[in-house]
């Protein structure tokens, strides 16, 4: 028996470490547009706001918005081709997935990647577990923090948003699980650690076989 009845996560940073791929192509992009590549490190703090912020936060600042498009346009082009190169799922994921099948629990995964890249990547790298609803950001709805999907995803799985936990890492996640009524939970290994306890995360969990457990874990 769970302390919960569903679940809802992150996808990059949470279960898929796809940093490397989301810096390649953005210093590729970059350096078709004349300008600078970035460290990998560097990405940690461009990514988990979506495509637009990543591209955005990438280039020097005062870029005109017509600049800003054409990086935009190019930097999709390239990861939608590329999104599977050097990206995995962290250690111990599949375990962790594996035990909340045998829990029967729903989980859904809310990202901010666009809605078809994340579609494909979890189609990729996820396709031996259930994922309904599976949404990244789509056309027309609020990026996280704003917890519109994440609500309409918790009333979709027939849940009340109190019987949520929603995993994630970095403070995006844990200001939508707040704003949702939901249980925010941080993970360690993912892009900002640092973060997750002033944005609200409840508890932080160092690997990800502690979930499980948690789960268990009578409230007290």
């Amino acid at each position: 028996m769970s302390r919960f009845k569903a679940l809802i996560f992150d996808l990059d940073g949470t279960l898929l470490d796809s940093l490397e791929d989301l810096a390649s192509a953005t210093n590729r992009m970059l350096e078709r547009q004349g300008f600078m590549p970035h460290p990998v490190a560097a990405y940690r703090q461009f990514v988990g706001e979506g495509a637009r912020h990543l591209v955005i936060s990438a280039l020097p600042v005062g870029t005109s918005e017509a600049q800003i498009e054409v990086c935009l346009e190019d930097f999709r082009r390239d990861y939608e081709k590329n999104c599977h190169i050097d990206s995995g799922l962290y250690p111990g994921v599949e375990a962790m997935l594996g035990d909340l099948e045998q829990m029967g629990l729903p989980k859904g995964i809310l990202s901010n990647k666009p809605h078809e890249i994340t579609c494909d990547c979890v189609g990729h790298f996820l396709q031996n577990y259930s994922f309904a609803p599976l949404w990244g950001h789509r056309e027309g709805k609020p990026r996280k923090p704003d917890p519109t999907s994440a609500l309409e995803m918790a009333e979709q799985m027939g849940v009340d948003p109190v019987d949520v936990l929603y995993l994630g890492d970095t403070a995006i996640d844990m200001k939508t699980a707040v704003a949702a009524g939901f249980f925010p939970m941080g993970v360690s290994w993912g892009f900002r650690p640092s973060e997750l306890i002033e944005a609200g995360a409840r508890k932080v969990i160092d690997h990800p076989g502690e979930l499980a457990e948690f789960l268990k874990t009578p409230i007290g």
